[in-house]
């Protein structure tokens, strides 16, 4: 229970460290980004809105998943996880990874439509599928998490 503990408190402690570094990007750094980009290569101007409207989504949808994993960890802690509050949490990690999924497969398709070097549209794809990965593997984890705490009502009421 000892190093339980000390694991919730040091991935507490990342999460925080994570969340504001993700509050900086969202904030500061993309929209600075795409801002520079505009004004360097005026060509692309026109991407600078779409491109900082979906990063800052695709930051959002982490801090989603961040807060819910941030629950998660009280309801270990008391204990609580093995009941049916915790699934709304894990619901919301699934729906944040599907809807990063879902638009970063359409940014995928337009530039892998648009794109005359393979590179980027490679890119995209590997990480069109370790998102897609990630949101399996949660489903997955929902569904054991589903039989455990059926095993635990079971359990609860023959003691």
């Amino acid at each position: 229970m000892f190093t339980e503990h000390r694991v919730v408190v040091a991935l507490r402690a990342f999460l925080v460290v994570l969340f504001g570094v993700l509050v900086v990007f969202q904030t500061l750094s993309l929209p600075g980004q795409f801002a520079h980009m505009a004004d360097e290569e005026p060509d692309l101007a026109y991407l600078r809105w779409p491109l900082t409207v979906v990063t800052v989504f695709w930051v959002v949808c982490v801090q989603v998943v961040i807060v819910a994993i941030w629950k998660l960890l009280g309801r270990v802690e008391r204990d609580r996880i093995f009941s049916d509050a915790s699934f709304a949490w894990v619901d919301a990690i699934v729906y944040a990874i599907a809807a990063g999924w879902v638009t970063l497969i359409g940014v995928f398709l337009y530039v892998g439509f648009t794109a005359d070097d393979p590179g980027l549209p490679l890119l995209l794809f590997l990480l069109s599928v370790g998102v897609a990965v990630a949101g399996l593997l949660m489903v997955v984890m929902r569904a054991l998490l589903r039989k455990a705490t059926m095993l635990r009502t079971d359990m609860d009421a023959v003691i």
